[in-house]
């Protein structure tokens, strides 16, 4: 089977996903469209040469409806033969773009494909589109669902951690993104986001904020308890899962995922491509998996995702150098890292999704990209890169570098 080979990735900075964010202005359309003219230009790539753009976009509606990746490689004048279809695995859909990507060139049915995603928060905010599962009683009620906030506490009060350590978990994240930026970790990847008339609007990160500490965050009251009591959903999770006496609600703001603007672009293809081509491989996908896990709980599925992309490779936990999982929610790093034995030494080192945001579609590919980066700056040999994914999924990607 062919291999198939990372030759480039840029994402652009998180923005606020807010009306006074600074991002609000750019359609989710143009933040697509510059990623794939970066990963045109910088390559001095012919896009002649690509078979298929897939773009992971978690609200493709409004906005980012009809066929977000086809018409964005229109839009940034790719050739007209370029394929483009648009994806959604929930919060995973970016890195299951890129995955999908990757299959087209290891089956030998393209040369080279783009993977990535795309999500406007600020415009197409979440929930625009709806679905039975939270909206149809007779499937919410047949499928134990709660949101993903209660989940997210419901892994805490299972799982046995306080408010102190999710908190803890935070003011790190924080610190480590505030020093990536510092020490221009991020700087070869990431692409300032222009206006129509071609002027920078944003060239870092939104949400960082590196004065974050633990009186700061102790300050905030938890997010879902309200929810929990007055919607019932509280009494739902025990339902699902009866050894839980109380949910112990302790996420809120500073220790969850930010909503943010953004998009992401991965330039994959085989060796043969690169070779014509004259560009020079900077990893090889080495394996992929995504799995189903409980839906109620929702948000444990990156260690058992992990697992399947290592068994598939052939490979331990302990031949992984370095590690990415999402930071959805502070609770789901440290059950990751619980599960898995996993120092935090060795995982989201440059911070992540509490700090800098979470652009649903976009992020999967993001952090396979920061994973790369650091993977190179360290000169590590392997890395995965994982996410949690709504009504209980799991999807993650090991990577080598060639």
């Amino acid at each position: 089977m062919p291999d198939a080979y990372i030759y480039d990735h840029v994402r652009t900075p998180r923005g606020k996903g807010k009306k006074d964010g600074s991002l609000h202005e750019i359609t989710p359309i143009q933040l697509a469209t510059q990623v794939l003219a970066g990963l045109r230009d910088r390559n001095g790539l012919d896009t002649a040469v690509v078979d298929d753009v897939i773009l992971g976009c978690v609200m493709p509606v409004g906005e980012q409806g009809s066929n977000i990746a086809r018409v964005a490689a229109i839009n940034a004048d790719f050739d007209e033969t370029v394929a483009g279809v648009q994806i959604n695995r929930f919060c995973a859909s970016g890195l299951e773009a890129v995955n999908m990507a990757a299959s087209k060139v290891m089956s030998g049915q393209s040369d080279m494909t783009i993977g990535g995603g795309v999500e406007s928060m600020s415009r197409v905010p979440m929930g625009s589109d709806g679905g039975a599962w939270p909206t149809d009683p007779a499937v919410a009620i047949r499928t134990y669902f709660v949101p993903q906030g209660i989940s997210a506490d419901l892994i805490a009060t299972r799982y046995g951690f306080s408010r102190d350590d999710v908190d803890a978990y935070a003011v790190e994240s924080q610190k480590r993104a505030a020093r990536a930026w510092a020490e221009g970790r991020f700087d070869r990847s990431v692409l300032p986001v222009k206006d129509v008339l071609g002027m920078p609007v944003l060239e870092k990160d939104e949400t960082v904020r590196p004065d974050t500490t633990m009186q700061t965050l102790a300050a905030l009251n938890p997010s879902f308890t309200e929810i929990g009591a007055n919607y019932g959903y509280d009494a739902v999770a025990i339902q699902k899962y009866p050894q839980v006496e109380r949910i112990n609600h302790i996420h809120h703001a500073g220790n969850s995922s930010g909503i943010v603007d953004g998009s992401a672009g991965v330039l994959i293809g085989s060796k043969e491509i690169g070779e014509r081509l004259g560009l020079k491989p900077r990893a090889r996908i080495r394996s992929f998996a995504s799995i189903g896990s409980e839906p109620t709980i929702m948000l444990t599925g990156p260690s058992f995702s992990a697992e399947k992309a290592l068994k598939r490779a052939g490979m331990t936990k302990d031949d992984i150098d370095l590690w990415e999982l999402n930071e959805a929610f502070a609770s789901v790093v440290l059950r990751f890292m619980q599960a898995l034995d996993i120092d935090h030494d060795s995982i989201n080192v440059n911070g992540g999704a509490i700090a800098m945001g979470h652009p649903l579609g976009a992020t999967g590919a993001m952090i396979l990209g920061i994973l790369l980066d650091e993977m190179e700056r360290r000169d590590l040999e392997t890395g995965l890169a994982t996410l949690c994914v709504g009504a209980g999924m799991g999807t993650a990607t090991i990577v080598e570098r060639v």
